[in-house]
Order: C-alpha cells, then structure tokens, then sequence
C-alpha cells in the first residue's frame, strides 16, 4: 500500500493526502519522476527548479533512489538564497541542495545562486534563457512560497529574481528547522524567485510535511487566493498537484 488517505481538488490543485511523511515522499518523486520522464521524450532535456529545505527530504530520497530517471537530462535551479552568509556556510541553499541531491544524481547543469544581492539579475538571465519545464517546492510555515513572504508577495511582480526582506515567523522557522541556534543568526535578507516566475513553470509539484505547517496548508487550501497566503496561487496552476503528510493535513 501506498499509504493514500484521501484526494481532492481545491481549485485547480490536486491534492494527495498520506499516511507517513517517507509515503508521502515516495510517492511525491514518483509523480515528479512521471512528469519528467515525458518532457524528456517532448524536447530532450529538463529545466527543473528545486525548494531547500528539510520538507524535501524525503522527496529527494526518492529521486536517489529511483535508478531509472535520467537525470543527464536536468538542468538544475534553485529558488532563493540567503544573502550575507559566507560560501561555505552550511545553512545556505546552494549547499544543502549540493549536499542532499545536486552531488548525488548526474546532472545535464547545476547552476546555483551566489549568497549575494547583486546576483539578482545574473541569475534571472539563466532562468529566462528558456521555459521552465518543473518546480518542486514546500509551503512555509507563514503561507511563503520560495521567500515570498506575505508582507512582500507579489501576484503581479514584474522581476523574475529579487531582494527580499524575511518575516519573523519565516526567520523563526529556520530555527525550528534546526538550521540556526537563534533568530538572531538567520539573516534578514535573500535572493528569491518571484511568485510569477515559480508560477511560469509548467508543472508544480508541492510537498508539504509536518503539523507545524497545517495551519498554512489549510489557508493556502480553504482560504481565499490572496497574498496574504502566497500559496494559496498554487490553486490556480493549470498543472500542479500538493503532496501532504496527514499531520500537514490535520487542520483541513
């Protein structure tokens, strides 16, 4: 069994509920893997976008373990990045993506934010260089998608990467994440893709484990498509399907 409790739509998002987070996972990378599969066979190759963050995971285990996706064929993105923090830190994105999935698959290119405001549009030419075919993301604990942390998101905006300021409640989950002893240590600022720039890819896949984010999942679900909760855009992608743990869900 794969441990599916339950499924339904909210708009046009498909959501999956599962029993265990590692079920969920699973099954996440196996959809994902699906998905990847066909737009090789359309054009040859795969630009994929990647969250970073422990809710991934599981997901990502599934990918290393999956032998039979050809990952020669991916083009490797991330969303946002910490700005200020040395390179070899081991909190940034670019670092924890290396370590949990970009060293362990072949990639076709892994291109990777710098940890610095100037790299906005460096980064915005590589994404713009050609569609985005796949993002894989989580939901934070404040509704943000990527950094887009409701008191700066934007359903409109016009860049593809910006600076941005971080909330209370998105720098305190970093903490509860385990990635910083305080708040005082995760920095204020970071590069992230915009709204509409996740939005563009042509499928979005969400994973979103743990009660800590049931609160968001259910706004971003039940609520209304508004900025207060940037991932309630999620419900009006043509392409996208939300993977839940049943503690994410526990709130729905």
């Amino acid at each position: 069994m794969n441990g599916l409790i339950s499924e339904f739509d909210a708009g046009k998002l498909h959501v999956k509920v599962f029993e265990t987070r590692a079920q969920m996972g699973k099954a996440a990378s196996e959809w994902y893997l699906a998905k990847v599969r066909e737009k090789i066979s359309e054009k040859g190759y795969v630009r994929a976008v990647f969250a970073a963050a422990h809710s991934q995971e599981d997901f990502f285990q599934g990918l290393i373990e999956d032998s039979s996706a050809d990952f020669s064929c991916i083009d490797a993105f991330h969303m946002d990045e910490y700005i200020g923090l040395p390179q070899e830190a081991p909190q940034l994105f670019s670092n924890f993506l290396t370590r949990t999935i970009f060293s362990r698959k072949p990639f076709r290119s892994i291109n990777l934010m710098r940890p610095e405001a100037g790299d906005s549009q460096r980064y915005a030419a590589l994404l713009k260089a050609a569609p985005l075919d796949i993002v894989s993301l989580g939901i934070g604990e404040n509704g943000h998608i990527a950094f887009n942390d409701p008191h700066e998101a934007h359903f409109d905006d016009p860049e593809t990467v910006k600076v941005t300021t971080l909330d209370g409640k998105c720098r305190q989950q970093q903490v509860n994440d385990g990635e910083f002893a305080s708040i005082d240590l995760v920095p204020e600022h970071a590069l992230t893709m915009t709204i509409p720039a996740l939005m563009s890819c042509r499928t979005v896949v969400g994973i979103v484990p743990d009660s800590r984010k049931a609160e968001a999942v259910k706004l971003a679900l039940t609520g209304p498509v508004s900025e207060s909760c940037p991932a309630s855009i999620l419900r009006t992608h043509d392409d996208a399907v939300l993977f839940l743990d049943k503690d994410a869900a526990g709130l729905l």
